[in-house]
Order: C-alpha cells, then sequence, then structure tokens
C-alpha cells in the first residue's frame, strides 16, 4: 500500500472509532450490566456494540489488489491460525480496551484499531471516547494527537485531520524521568524495573494510566518509558505500537530484544518495553 491508501484508511477507521465511541458513551451514560468472558474479565454492551459498528465499517474496506481486508477482533478472536496466518494484511482490533476502567467509571478506556502487515503494525487509531481524543499514525504520515474531533465533523480529509493535529511526539519538558505503569496490572518485575531506574536516574516519577493510553503518553512525551512485565493480547498493543514507533519511540519484545511482533500462533504478548525517543536501556 502506498501513503495515499493509508491515508485514505486513517479517515476510514477515524470514522469507525468515532462512531464506535458514541455507542460506548451511550451504554457508560447508563446502568449497564456486565458478564464475564471465558477469562474472566468483564464483557459489556459496550464491547459489543463497538465490536459490531467497527466491523460493518471494517468489512468494506478493500486492499490495492482489490481483495477484502480480514479482521481479527478481540470480541472475535475464534479465527483459526492455519487460516489466518495466510494474511498479508489483516485489521486487528480490540473495541473496548480498558473494560476494568470502563466498569470503574474512570474514562481510561479507549478504541484501538490496526492494521498488520506481515507482523507489523502499520497504521494505528486509538480513540478516548471521554476525553474526545484521537491518536493515529500510520508509515510514511508520522504521529499525531487530534483533540476535540467534532471540529472536523462535516470536513474530515486527511489535510484537515493533520492541520488541526499535533505532531507526535510533543515538546514536554519535564524535570523528571518519567515510568508510566498499568492503573490494574503490576509485578514484582516492574518494582524490581523501576528501582534499577532510579539507580540510573536522579528523579524518576511515577505515573498510572489505564489501557493503551500508556504507549500514547509515551509517544507524546508525558512519559519517558513504559515497562510491561505482565500479561497482554496483540489487540491491546498493536494500534499503540504503530503509534509509538511513527513517533520515534520502540517497542522492544524483552526476549527477542526485537520489535513485538504480530499474527502469532498464541496472540498472547511476551514482556515488552516501550521507551521514548532517546531514552536508552543500556
Amino acid at each position: 500500500m502506498d501513503k495515499i491508501q493509508y491515508d485514505k484508511l486513517i479517515l476510514t477507521t477515524i470514522r469507525a472509532a468515532k462512531r464506535a465511541g458514541e455507542a460506548i458513551l451511550e451504554v457508560y451514560g447508563s446502568d449497564f450490566a456486565v458478564e464475564q468472558k471465558d477469562d474472566k474479565s468483564p464483557l459489556t454492551l459496550a464491547d459489543k456494540k463497538s465490536h459490531e459498528i467497527i466491523m460493518n465499517v471494517l468489512q468494506q474496506t478493500i486492499t490495492v489488489n482489490n481483495s477484502t481486508v480480514p479482521i481479527l477482533s478481540e470480541e472475535g478472536r475464534e479465527t483459526p491460525y492455519d487460516e489466518r496466518k495466510e494474511w498479508e494484511y489483516f485489521w486487528l482490533v480490540d473495541p473496548l480496551d480498558g473494560t476494568k476502567e470502563f466498569v470503574k467509571r474512570n474514562g481510561e478506556f479507549t478504541v484501538n484499531i490496526a492494521l498488520i502487515h506481515k507482523h507489523k503494525p502499520v497504521l494505528g487509531i486509538i480513540y478516548i471516547p471521554v476525553k474526545d481524543v484521537f491518536y493515529f499514525a500510520a508509515i510514511g504520515t508520522g504521529a499525531y494527537k487530534l483533540e476535540n474531533s467534532a471540529i472536523l465533523a462535516n470536513n474530515l480529509s486527511i489535510k484537515n485531520l493533520i492541520a488541526n493535529s499535533q505532531r507526535l511526539p510533543i515538546n514536554n519538558s519535564k524535570a523528571s524521568f518519567t515510568v508510566i505503569g498499568s492503573r490494574s496490572h503490576t509485578s514484582e518485575e516492574f518494582s524490581k524495573f523501576v528501582i534499577r531506574l532510579k539507580e540510573k536516574y536522579e528523579n524518576v516519577e511515577f505515573l498510572s494510566s489505564g489501557s493503551s493510553l500508556k504507549l500514547c503518553l509515551v509517544a507524546e512525551g508525558k512519559a519517558d518509558i513504559y515497562p510491561r512485565f505482565g500479561p497482554t493480547m496483540e489487540w491491546d498493543t498493536a494500534a499503540g505500537q504503530a503509534i509509538a514507533e511513527q513517533a520515534k519511540c520502540t517497542v522492544i519484545d524483552t526476549e527477542t530484544d526485537g520489535p513485538l511482533n504480530y499474527n502469532k500462533k498464541s496472540l498472547l504478548n511476551p514482556f515488552f518495553i516501550v521507551s521514548g525517543q532517546g531514552v536508552s536501556l543500556d
């Protein structure tokens, strides 16, 4: 795909995420019920509505060779590996990332849509419905943050989108080295990692955040590093990795010292570390 095609897909995914976010907020403002998934994590009506909206939009997207782009979603993850291992391009979607944050009503949940090409995320959209904030990126386009997407409601073009967005990373002058971690998950490995950082940097501060926002905050420059020593799935990280990498950050698999790869036989991610521009892990 070329830049023009990626630009069109950015607009498609932003429309899909916006509509999904509106449906999520309708449920968020109601007395919603919570079910349990097979892995015991919560599932709400918001997940289901968001999934349906995104699927309906993305099922109409076409690649350069006039074939439909397949979709792998958290709410529809049963596609067998023998089938999906042949995919060159596919959409990887988390219709509601941060369900625990949604249930807690703290606003730190997102809609995540990524395009994967040969195991690499090449386009990513993350939408924060409560704040009406988008993070988006694609190869050849760069990474951006858009606040108040309503200003583009009647004139959504790639030119206007970028003109009204901030290029990442944004210059955030900080007096300290900032490490960001999960609001809902922590581990002994994380605590040890922070201790090592304090030995290296004079002033280390800690931020906590839910869902894929942690990758966005490193891409933006508000955090310097995000070490993840706990379980995540591919749909949790793909869009955020695309955004971080296009903002000149790194997302490193701690087992291989290479980037996180996608469409593995097991969709469980290894542990990883997201480092901001210019941050060394040595």
